[in-house]
């Protein structure tokens, strides 16, 4: 039993050394295209329960001018809510999800108006983007993640407003780019003007 678990385990070290990078990396590739195709299915899948729309079961699908404006700026991306689902579906596939989930949490913090509510939600934002080694830690300069510091006892609306600039600002430059090039960005164009129905494996 024990040289059968030798001999199999040579094999696949041996498989594994006569990989080539590439292979690895359009390995790593097909996974990522497989998580974000079936995030979309399933998005397409339960859209009429996410939006309520004047015919009953009927599922909403993006416009073509929908699609092409997001292409426009990250604003219009991240103002509707099919470009913000889908971009967030592309940074997961990416593992950089925590700068859209950041500033989402920003912009949900911005509309409280309880001083209560205000420190609860201030610190909950803290404990998972912002101190060190947090869960999902983003990047912050020193004096802005000082600033949220010192705040935390008495936060207002605007507390987390420079971080929310900086990671924007980062999304925008960076992770957005790389979206509206993205073989996910295509295929939802593909989609929209209806030379595909669905979202292919």
């Amino acid at each position: 039993m024990r040289e059968n678990i030798g001999s199999m385990s040579s094999q696949s070290m041996a498989l594994t050394d006569s990989m080539k990078p590439s292979d690895l990396s359009a390995d790593k590739k097909g996974i990522k295209r497989k998580n974000w195709r079936n995030r979309l299915r399933f998005m397409w899948k339960n859209s009429s329960k996410s939006i309520l729309l004047p015919k009953k079961n009927r599922s909403y699908r993006p416009s073509v001018d929908d699609v092409n404006q997001w292409a426009q700026s990250l604003d219009k991306l991240l103002g509707h809510k099919y470009g913000k689902a889908a971009f967030c579906i592309f940074l997961k596939s990416e593992f950089c999800e925590e700068n859209i989930e950041f500033w989402t949490a920003c912009e949900d913090f911005k509309t409280l108006t309880s001083p209560k509510d205000l420190v609860s939600k201030a610190n909950t934002i803290y404990e998972e983007f912002i101190r060190s080694e947090a869960p999902k830690e983003i990047n912050l300069d020193f004096n802005t993640k000082n600033a949220i510091e010192q705040s935390l006892n008495a936060p207002t609306a605007t507390s987390f407003l420079a971080a929310q600039k900086k990671v924007y600002s980062l999304m925008e430059n960076n992770s957005y780019p790389r979206f509206i090039h993205s073989e996910l960005y295509k295929e939802l164009c593909a989609v929209a003007s209806g030379k595909s129905k669905v979202i292919k494996y």
